[in-house]
């Protein structure tokens, strides 16, 4: 006879948003993956559905049925997660027995949270970027002083009910969801426990992220440079267009931006925007291969939850220079450079080294190949599904037998 320990974490993971649309969409769509072939039984309530997902993950959508669907827009965002939350947490009521761990994201917790609690099931609250008032605080600060103005929708413009409510998801949820260190560092800076925050990680596609093997550093060409993502204030493109002007690498190398830009932001960095060796690409749909055809990547973050593109440049093989914001893969002289967070100077230092060494140059690369497989969502989801039995067994709460 089976007993209870003998089988699968049982994880609802509820998630407000459409589930394998952009940015924390496609995150979450990657860890249902992931955990889907960790072994967890999962149950996922996302606000609906925008990719299928593997075969024996039950999905019940709270805010769509079939094609209909509710529009968040029409409702209102705020509203939309809230009756999400609404939804999950009715649900929830009438499931006793049937979860081991809950897995929410901010913002659509709360009820959820609150009737968990009631009914003494474990559960874990995503974070995907540093804590909130941390983020505010550091970008608003930064935008200030470059002179750049926040447009009042900006997802970093300050919002005190955005921010009293995640607060309080903060508080009731059993544990954090962090995925690096430095998220880690911006909750204990405000008195939260170690205990609380558990690490696991995000990944990256290795199907669509592979290196060029037949490309190998050469001293004889410029280097490629490429910067992609939301080219924002938090993302510190400016640190990253200084240090690039500031290094001979620009004299005959090319410095390349993919991703869409706030109209402010591009007019303060106008000057440098306009120089020849810094070619401004917009939005791409082919990123994976922009960073084959690139030497390094650069992410000087202020704020950063994990710095995904990191990983995917990893796996692509182009070296990552990034900022502390974002160093849980990128491990300084072993596969990119690390620098401290503002730190135009040493960035520059960096850019030029690699610039004039290409040996170290080609070894930090082929670092980065041979641990690649290391990152992929596959790995990642294998880690977030231990620290589901972490999670489990720290509440005291039985702990099913690893399968």
């Amino acid at each position: 006879m089976m007993t209870r320990s003998d089988k699968t974490l049982r994880v609802l993971y509820s998630f407000p948003h459409k589930l394998g649309a952009d940015r924390i969409c496609y995150t979450a769509w990657q860890q249902v993956n992931g955990l889907a072939a960790a072994g967890a039984d999962l149950l996922v309530y996302p606000g609906a559905l925008q990719r299928p997902v593997p075969t024996g993950v039950k999905v019940q959508p709270t805010l769509a049925r079939g094609k209909l669907r509710i529009p968040y827009k029409l409702l209102g965002t705020m509203r939309a997660l809230a009756l999400h939350d609404y939804i999950v947490s009715r649900r929830l009521e009438k499931m006793a027995g049937q979860v081991d761990v809950i897995h929410t994201w901010p913002d659509a917790a709360l009820r959820t949270l609150k009737v968990a609690a009631r009914m003494g099931i474990p559960t874990v609250l995503e974070r995907p970027n540093a804590h909130t008032r941390y983020a505010y605080e550091s970008v608003q600060a930064e935008s200030k002083r470059i002179g750049v103005l926040l447009p009042p929708n900006n997802e970093y413009a300050f919002r005190e009910d955005i921010l009293q409510r995640e607060e309080e998801e903060y508080q009731r949820t059993d544990f954090l969801l962090c995925p690096s260190d430095f998220t880690i560092k911006t909750f204990l800076e405000r008195g939260f426990p170690r205990e609380k925050l558990l690490k696991h990680g995000y990944g990256f596609d290795d199907k669509a992220c592979y290196p060029d093997l037949a490309r190998v550093p050469d001293g004889k060409r410029g280097l490629t440079v490429l910067f992609a993502g939301d080219a924002a204030v938090r993302k510190g493109v400016h640190f990253a267009l200084e240090a690039w002007l500031n290094s001979p690498a620009h004299r005959d190398g090319t410095f390349l931006i993919a991703g869409g830009m706030l109209p402010a932001y591009a007019e303060k960095m106008s000057q440098m925007l306009a120089h020849p060796s810094v070619k401004v690409l917009g939005h791409r749909t082919d990123v994976p291969e922009l960073m084959r055809r690139s030497d390094l990547f650069v992410l000087p973050s202020i704020e950063e939850g994990f710095g995904l593109v990191v990983v995917e440049a990893i796996g692509s093989g182009a070296v990552p220079l990034a900022s502390e914001a974002c160093t849980d893969a990128c491990k300084h002289m072993v596969n990119g450079l690390v620098h401290p967070i503002g730190d135009v100077a040493t960035l520059t230092r960096q850019i030029t080294m690699l610039y004039e060494d290409r040996t170290l140059l080609g070894r930090l690369r082929q670092e980065c190949i041979r641990t690649r497989l290391n990152y992929t969502w596959t790995a990642a989801g294998q880690r977030l599904y231990e620290v589901y039995r972490e999670a489990v067994a720290k509440k005291g709460a039985e702990v099913p037998a690893t399968v």
